[in-house]
This record gives C-alpha cells, sequence and structure tokens, in this order.
C-alpha cells in the first residue's frame, strides 16, 4: 500500500509476528520503536482502517512517600499500640511515642488513630491501653502491606471493605489514586491483507542535512513524507495567569482613557480607611468581623493636626459642611489604628488630600482584604478596581459615561446603574453587569459623587466623581466562571486551557 511511513509499516508487521492483535507494549518491544512512535503510528493507520485501538481505563491506588514509610516501620498507632504493651499496657505520652520511637508530629496522629480504633483512651497526660493483648492485623493496614508489595493495586478489583480501607488510607494521605490507560491495537481485515503481502523496509531520512546535500546522496535516499495535519502531543508554552492578564488590560484600557495610576501600602491606619471617608467610628463595617486589624503595631501615626481635627469637626457635629455630622466623640486613639486596606478608596482620598486643583483623574487597580467568609462569590483577599474624577463641572453622567466605555472595552455589553447607598458618596449608585453563563445581573462596582463631608476637610471645592469594584467578579464574566475561587485553585488544566486574553 502506498503513503505508507517507516514506523507504520513496522507497526504493522510487528502486529502480524503477534497473531494481529497485541499491547502497545508488546508492539513497541517487537518493532525496537519508541512507545511515541507507535502510538502515533497507530493513529494514523486507525485514521487508514488498517489497525483499530481498544483502550482500557482503571484507576490503581498508589503509595505516597509517607505511606511507603509505614507501610516498612507501620502505622503510628500499631507502633504506640506495642509500644505500651511493652510498658505495661499504660504510661506517659512522651515516655510511650519516644518507646514507639515515633517523632513530635506522628503523636497526635498515634493518638488520634489509637482512641478512633478503640484501642487505647487518654486520661491526663497518660495514655492506657483498653485492650489486653495485640489486635490482628486491620484490613487497612493489610491493604497498605499490598500496594506496598504489589507497588500498586487496581481500585476496581477490591471488595466493598477493601475500597472502604482505601478512602480511610486516601484521607490519610498515605494513598494516591492515578488513573491508568491499557491500549492494545489489531489489524482489520485490510491491515490483514496488507501485512500477510509484505511491506519493504527501507530507512528512510527524517533530516535534509547540510552533508546529504553537498554530497549529492539526498538522490539515493528516501526522504520521510510529512503529514502536518497529524495529531501531536500537546504543548503547553509558559503565559501570564488569566488574572493578571486581566489586571493588565484593566490598566491599559484606563491609561488609554487619559487615567494616571496610582498605588499605596497596604496597611493604613483607621483614619484613612474609614474616617476621611465621613464612615463613622461606630459602623458596623469596622468591627473585627468584617475588617483585619493588625495586632503588632496596633497603631499608626494620623496626618496633620488641621486635617484631624476637620474630619473629627465633620463627624462631630458636620463642621461648615450644611451637615449635623454623626452626633458622637470622634477618637484619635480609634484612628490610629491599623488595618489590612478594606478599600483602595483610602488611597485615593490620600491623594486628594495633596492635589486639590483639577482636572485630576487617577485609577488603582490593587489588593484589598476583607474579614468574609470565602465562598463560591466571595474571597478574603481580591483586587479592586478604583478610580475619581475631579473637575469643575463633572457630574453623575460623566461617571456613567466613564464606566460604560471602561466595561464596554472588556465586551461587556449589558450593563445597568442602579440606585444605591454609600457613606461617604452621594447621590450614589451600582454598576451592574448581565452574566450570560449564571443568567443573572452581578455588581461590577459601587460609585457616585463624594459628599461634602469628604471633600470639605481635603480642601476641596469641586466635585468629585469616585468608582471602586471587585475586579475579580469582571473576571468571572469575561474568562466565562461560575465560581470566583477557581482564579486562586491553581488548577493547572483550567490554566492550560484557558486561552490568552485579547
Amino acid at each position: 500500500m502506498t503513503g505508507l511511513r517507516l514506523h507504520e509499516k513496522k507497526t504493522l508487521m510487528a502486529l502480524r509476528m503477534l497473531n494481529g492483535r497485541a499491547s502497545v507494549d508488546d508492539v513497541v518491544e517487537r518493532s525496537g520503536l519508541a512507545h511515541a512512535a507507535v502510538m502515533r503510528a497507530a493513529l494514523t493507520l486507525s485514521e487508514r482502517n488498517l489497525v483499530k485501538i481498544h483502550e482500557q481505563k482503571w484507576r490503581v491506588a498508589i503509595l505516597n512517600e509517607e505511606g511507603e514509610h509505614y507501610a516498612q516501620y507501620g502505622l503510628p498507632e500499631r507502633r504506640l499500640l506495642r509500644a505500651l504493651l511493652r510498658l505495661g499496657g499504660e504510661a506517659v505520652v512522651d515516655e510511650a511515642a519516644q518507646e514507639a520511637g515515633l517523632n513530635a508530629g506522628m503523636v497526635p496522629l498515634a493518638l488520634g488513630w489509637l482512641r478512633r480504633k478503640n484501642w487505647g483512651v487518654i486520661k491526663g497526660k497518660k495514655c492506657m491501653l483498653t485492650v489486653g493483648t495485640e489486635p490482628s492485623i486491620g484490613v487497612d493496614e493489610k491493604l497498605l502491606a499490598t500496594i506496598f508489595e504489589k507497588r500498586s493495586v487496581k481500585v476496581e478489583d477490591l471488595d466493598e471493605d477493601l475500597k472502604r480501607a482505601l478512602e480511610t488510607l486516601r484521607k490519610r494521605n498515605l494513598v494516591e489514586i492515578e488513573e491508568k490507560v491499557y491500549r492494545e491495537l489489531e489489524l482489520t481485515e485490510e491491515g490483514w491483507r496488507i501485512a500477510k503481502k509484505g511491506l519493504e523496509i527501507t530507512e528512510e531520512v527524517t533530516q535534509l542535512t547540510p552533508e546529504l546535500i553537498v554530497s549529492g546522496r539526498w538522490r539515493n535516499v528516501k526522504l520521510t513524507k510529512f503529514d502536518v495535519t497529524a495529531p501531536v502531543s500537546a504543548i503547553y508554552p509558559g503565559k501570564m495567569h488569566p488574572l493578571q492578564q486581566i489586571i493588565q488590560r484593566a490598566r491599559e484600557i484606563f491609561l488609554e482613557m487619559g487615567f494616571t495610576e496610582i498605588r499605596g501600602p497596604l496597611v493604613e491606619t483607621a483614619f484613612w480607611n474609614f474616617d476621611a471617608l465621613f464612615q463613622p467610628q461606630d459602623h458596623p463595617a469596622r468591627e473585627m468581623m468584617d475588617t483585619f486589624y493588625l495586632a503588632y503595631p496596633q497603631t499608626g501615626r494620623l496626618p496633620s493636626k488641621r486635617l484631624v481635627e476637620a474630619v473629627a469637626k465633620t463627624h462631630e457635629d458636620g463642621w461648615v459642611t450644611g451637615s449635623k455630622g454623626w452626633r458622637y466623640k470622634w477618637s484619635g486613639e480609634e484612628a490610629k489604628k491599623l488595618v489590612l486596606r478594606t478599600h483602595t478608596t483610602a488611597e485615593t482620598i490620600k491623594y486628594l488630600a495633596t492635589h486639590r486643583k483639577p482636572p485630576i483623574k487617577v485609577f488603582s487597580v490593587d489588593r484589598v482584604y476583607r474579614n468574609e467568609q470565602v465562598t463560591y462569590k466571595h474571597l478574603a483577599e481580591f483586587h479592586q478596581i478604583e478610580g475619581i474624577i475631579m473637575d469643575k463641572r463633572v457630574t453623575l453622567r460623566d461617571l456613567m459615561g466613564t464606566l460604560k466605555t471602561f466595561y464596554t472595552k472588556f465586551g461587556i455589553e449589558k450593563i445597568e446603574f442602579w440606585p444605591s447607598y454609600f457613606p461617604y458618596t452621594e447621590p450614589s449608585a451600582q454598576a451592574v453587569a448581565y452574566h450570560p453563563k449564571l443568567k443573572r445581573w452581578i455588581e461590577l462596582c459601587g460609585m457616585g459623587m463624594f459628599r461634602p463631608e469628604v471633600l470639605a476637610p481635603m480642601g476641596i471645592k469641586y466635585p468629585v466623581l469616585a468608582w471602586g469594584g471587585g475586579l475579580e467578579r469582571l473576571a468571572m464574566i469575561e474568562l466565562g466562571l461560575d465560581d470566583i475561587r477557581m482564579l486562586y485553585a491553581n488548577n493547572v488544566g483550567w490554566l492550560r486551557r484557558t486561552p490568552l486574553c485579547q
């Protein structure tokens, strides 16, 4: 048959000598080809209906390093049991652990499993056996020894008791489950016909070298033909993490729109994180259940006395803003407390305190921290997109247009602005986008115009537009995710499948 290459001919002839059907390993041994070469040949022969590929998959259990150690020297609870028997059935925990040869990390494991298997109890600092003689070897120990002896066992061949024991060993991180694939190659009728006729095995040249060209030998050798459409092994080149790609893209869009990027420290005083934004000191968000406070050092420095006094008066009675304030005695000690910043607005308000003349267009894309339970839609550490615009006659309509332009550049088409409330902006709104996979609206950012109570202490006399929102939610829409934790799960398969962002 014309068009067959050297490796394909050798594979066919090897199968013929193996009675038409054999495992890939047997074909490799008989043909003298590498495993990858046989598989490539088999795929081509299969496409030409000369060979059938039979495939079976199963799971095998293998021991990790810790499992192999226990298989050789015994599980910690078994070693502790034997040590206690040698010590008369009762001993101080440290003495029993020393007798058993257990290190400090293995002692809690041994004690826990000793109790779980009803072999002993702990009373005070002593460990006492509840059995008179050494119990027989358990199913888990037998399975551990079997896997060690055979190097691996097929999960599907285990009975129910052994499967339960395997699950126990797996939960103890002693066993790993791997998927194995067994392949056999079989000649089709057409393949048999070709193989029986005999094939001329001629060595082929896979690379045209300068020596072949200069000597003229290229005229007398057979050059291998390559099928450039044939499947090959996947290649996974290094690339930037998808979330980092989106962060970089957000920065580039803001820079294209004429903004300047600002950065700030991850640790801020409560003054900049809360007080300067007219957030009262008894606000629920400032409690420990919502904010991470530093244990050491606990406090930092406040800014200038003039600014601190202006913020304090604004909180207490509204100062010159026309507001009544929050009607409480403002505490400088509370404002000095150090926190992991809960939003990057702490950086933008600090920037405004030293940049009072318009026009100003700045943004920040950085990490923030909230003391929240990690779920499919919340994280304790995430990135926030933050920005402000200050000019003489800007309005909320300008802010809506700016954000719509920004999110549209990300390919988000369905964007709406809903009325909302935030302590430091009025009017306030939230930008929401429709998530096509979740089929619901999700919040992108909070937005509004800074209140006079925020601007007056800073000495600012012009309107300021502000917004801030989680970047990860934007990434979920961009990457089609329904679980925010996937962004930080380090799932290699997902990272490889995810294309570079446009």
